[in-house]
């Protein structure tokens, strides 16, 4: 796992989009995931200046971690709208390069299923961005979510919910299952970057870079990945006891080695 601390999320934004636009210059039809929230804006913000100065994007694809249950199509808060919002048509991305599962099925069983083998016929996700919740989740994978699980229904813990009412009219709106990637799934993507910002998250980055592998904090599994990076702002970094080692590391790397 490689620990990247820079000293805002606009950093960490222009860091991330970097990433993708080399990955593009190598791969123009990369399938690219992406996650919802706050953490993640930046690298959409960068990725559009990016765009603006050149960067091709016509063949990129996107693909969505996770989706609500029950939530009416086209209901803003749905990650599928979200995603059309901050990423497709920011980037100037069509529908028909954008996957994700379907929350409204009335089968969501055999509509995770179903966006497996999408995932799997796709040849699989190149880069995958991630959160990570305050209680260690990925994805919404919570605490003592299996290591092996696929896409799945998921049960939202509370504490979810209540980081997650920000985004609804009042706690009561937001729903209780998810559709989500899991964590078998995530980790079969080629590059995982999981993104962190804050203090509030402090805790749960120290717990799943520094601590043991336990399935109470799933983030904890990236230290299983080949290629897993993880930028931090130092608000996120600050409870890393290894935090000075990590800034010296990554500022004596190669200028081509990149994330």
């Amino acid at each position: 796992m490689e620990i990247v601390i820079v000293p805002d999320a606009a950093a960490q934004g222009e860091l991330a989009a970097g990433a993708v636009a080399d990955l593009l210059d190598r791969k123009p039809d990369a399938l690219i995931g992406v996650a919802t929230g706050s953490t993640p804006l930046p690298v959409y913000e960068a990725l559009q200046r990016r765009r603006d100065r050149g960067l091709s994007l016509d063949r990129a694809r996107i693909c969505q971690l996770d989706e609500y249950v029950g939530l009416p199509v086209g209901h803003p808060e749905s990650y599928r709208e979200v995603v059309r919002r901050e990423v497709l048509d920011r980037l100037g991305i069509s529908d028909d390069r954008f996957m994700g599962p379907d929350g409204s099925a009335e089968d969501v069983v055999a509509a995770c299923a179903a966006y497996e083998a999408t995932l799997k016929n796709a040849g699989g996700v190149d880069f995958q961005l991630l959160g990570i919740g305050t209680d260690g989740h990925i994805g919404f994978n919570e605490p003592i979510s299996s290591f092996a699980s696929r896409t799945r229904v998921k049960t939202l813990t509370e504490q979810t919910r209540v980081d997650n009412a920000r985004f609804f009219d009042s706690l009561d709106d937001v729903p209780q299952h998810v559709l989500t990637q899991g964590i078998g799934t995530i980790m079969e993507a080629r590059h995982l970057v999981l993104l962190a910002t804050g203090e509030s998250k402090a805790e749960a980055v120290a717990l799943a870079v520094e601590g043991p592998l336990a399935a109470i904090v799933p983030a904890s599994v990236l230290q299983l990945h080949p290629h897993a990076t993880v930028i931090l702002d130092e608000a996120a970094a600050s409870r890393l006891k290894l935090a000075d080692y990590y800034r010296s590391t990554y500022r004596t790397k190669p200028s081509w080695q990149g994330i």
